[in-house]
């Protein structure tokens, strides 16, 4: 298939099918690491970067090694640019290219599209942002002084960058803010602005058949009657623990004013209806009108189980001797994470639970910061400057790990224009002109937070004195 594609898009293009076919997914050390030092290499020969953390130096074989690139420009403003190179496991059904190879085709409907594993989630905003900053390096552009900071753990909670971060000193610079720059015209809608982000803890609950009952092996179904099934026991723990009727939401809290006052805005302009066809559902599972059902979004704790399985597979004729569940806890600003795993480890402790573990991969908490943070107007502004009106959310039902760069810069900020889909599922995708629509709006971004005005200054006229700056240029 022949398309035309802007001349200023193609490096871009060219970048992201570099680095799609690494299979950076948890459990593949090798090509993690891989791919971790090509980043390194080429952040120092296209950025100039010097690495603070160097690939090399990252002995541990079970962790995916952090990129950690500095460029210094004497500049009195510094900014920290975060993303992550992991990605979800994908297998070729259903693909229409190789999912580690990607393609690019024209969907009905969409326009050009470029279709591989992390397109959307990251890969893609990963190469449009570092296109962007040398876009800005080139001409002789880049105002403020840059921390690239890259992880290949953020799709299993973030620890080794955690634990990076805690170091005292800490190893990187402090910060007016911090950028993850993301493709956020879900849907094709309007871009979105979250000023925070919910937390994440991540594990199982496994049973095995020991001294409660439940075999040590594998034994014929026909026992059945008289010896018990761990997965049983595991449904009842899952069942105790967040009743299924609720979706697995454990604990609410009430919308504070200030976040309701965000809400009530973003509620005039929210379509429920185009939600539920770029999240490929039918119908929500709580009720009221749009104000309520954003509320009940954002507000509630909640137990997402991902897979159950039993020990061995496939095995209709046996009793298991194991199960287990992989969840993962999401908790908002606002709600106590820890007190909500104590929780489940006192129901747990219950006598006809005996045998149920939680194993806890990796936790952290929800993070929120205010309106008038650094880099929030500069944002606003940088989607302003393509004529596109931001929704704005006074946090996210989604996770990053905003709190571990708290002690780095008093904003972590995930925006970006541009239009993907299918993260994490068949066919993910990034459109052509989505991907020109965020990188131009990263580079607007890093821009404009040069010259970022005072952040008591009304939103549109902010925006409207960001875009008089002369310097803009276009790609």
């Amino acid at each position: 298939m022949t398309l035309s594609i802007p001349p200023l898009l193609q490096p871009t293009l060219d970048l992201l099918s570099a680095i799609t076919p690494f299979a950076s997914v948890s459990g593949q050390p090798e090509q993690q690491r891989a791919l971790a030092q090509w980043l390194e290499d080429w952040i120092g020969r296209e950025l100039h970067g010097m690495p603070v953390l160097a690939v090399s130096q990252q002995t541990a074989q079970n962790a995916p090694p952090l990129v950690h690139m500095r460029i210094d420009r004497q500049a009195q403003k510094t900014l920290v640019l975060y993303n992550m190179y992991d990605v979800m496991p994908a297998a070729p059904a259903g693909w229409e290219f190789p999912p580690f190879s990607g393609g690019i085709s024209d969907w009905p409907g969409v326009g050009p599209v470029f279709v591989a594993r992390g397109a959307e989630n990251n890969k893609g905003p990963l190469a449009g942002m570092l296109m962007a900053v040398k876009t800005l390096c080139d001409a002789g552009e880049l105002d403020v002084n840059l921390e690239i900071i890259l992880e290949g753990e953020e799709e299993v909670g973030s620890g080794q960058l955690r634990r990076y971060l805690a170091q005292d000193p800490c190893p990187v610079s402090p910060a007016a803010a911090v950028f993850f720059p993301s493709l956020c015209e879900y849907g094709g809608g309007k871009p979105r602005v979250y000023l925070g982000f919910s937390g994440l803890s991540g594990g199982r609950l496994r049973v095995r058949g020991g001294a409660w009952g439940g075999p040590h092996a594998a034994i014929h179904a026909s026992n059945s009657n008289w010896i018990a099934n761990p997965l049983w026991r595991l449904i009842a723990a899952l069942y105790a623990i967040a009743p299924a009727h609720d979706s697995g939401v454990l604990a609410r809290q009430r919308v504070d004013e200030e976040a309701n006052t965000l809400l009530r805005t973003l509620a005039e302009q929210f379509s429920i209806k185009d939600e539920l066809r770029f999240r490929h559902s039918e119908r929500l599972n709580v009720s009221g009108d749009t104000l309520a059902c954003l509320q009940q979004l954002i507000n509630g704790a909640v137990l997402n189980i991902s897979e159950i399985r039993s020990d061995p597979l496939e095995a209709r004729g046996v009793i298991p001797h194991s199960a287990s569940a992989e969840f993962a806890l999401r908790v908002p600003p606002g709600i106590d994470g820890e007190q909500l795993l104590a929780g489940i480890r006192q129901t747990l402790a219950r006598p006809e639970f005996a045998g149920v573990e939680l194993e806890l991969d990796d936790s952290y908490p929800g993070h929120r910061f205010p309106f008038g943070s650094a880099g929030v107007n500069a944002l606003l502004a940088s989607y302003q400057a393509q004529d596109a009106v931001p929704q704005i959310w006074p946090w996210a039902p989604g996770c990053a790990p905003a709190y571990t760069f708290a002690r780095v810069a008093p904003a972590f900020l995930l925006g970006g224009l541009g239009h993907g889909g299918n993260a994490h599922g068949v066919n993910e995708f990034v459109t052509l002109r989505g991907l020109q629509r965020f990188q131009q709006s990263v580079t607007d971004w890093i821009r404009f937070f040069h010259h970022e005005p005072s952040f008591s200054a009304p939103v549109e006229e902010s925006a409207g004195a960001l875009r008089q700056h002369p310097g803009k240029s276009s790609i």
